[in-house]
């Protein structure tokens, strides 16, 4: 199947919907520099991140949290990265995540972030 607009149909089909047809069912493609500038406030935003607190991915971008994991294990910039958890206070990346906060004095529970004592304030 191949997906046009929010309808489908199966590939090779000689079927056309016409301009009409598409009428309110075209995506708007993104601007490229808009998500450039979201890359990079989400680096800044991580960044901002103090030794010693932690963040959520939600926090970082309430809207798109799973883009801040994107971003985060796939840029070439030195970032904080490891102070950036999951809502509930576990971690990514396990036990290299775990270790560097710990130098950091980041309060840990069973293996989890204390999100009370270390979520940086807004």
């Amino acid at each position: 199947m191949q997906t046009v607009g929010t309808t489908s149909r199966r590939a090779g089909s000689t079927g056309s919907t016409g301009m009409a047809g598409l009428a309110g069912r075209v995506r708007r493609v993104a601007d490229p520099a808009s998500g450039e500038a979201r890359v990079a406030r989400i680096l800044q935003r991580v960044r901002a991140i103090p030794p010693g607190f932690v963040r959520t991915y939600g926090d970082i971008d309430p809207k798109a949290p799973r883009l801040v994991g994107r971003v985060l294990a796939t840029t070439t910039e030195r970032v904080p990265w490891h102070r950036v958890v999951r809502a509930d206070g576990s971690l990514a990346a396990g036990g290299k995540q775990l270790s560097l906060l710990r130098r950091e004095g980041v309060p840990v529970r069973g293996g989890r972030v204390d999100l009370r004592r270390a979520r940086l304030p807004e």
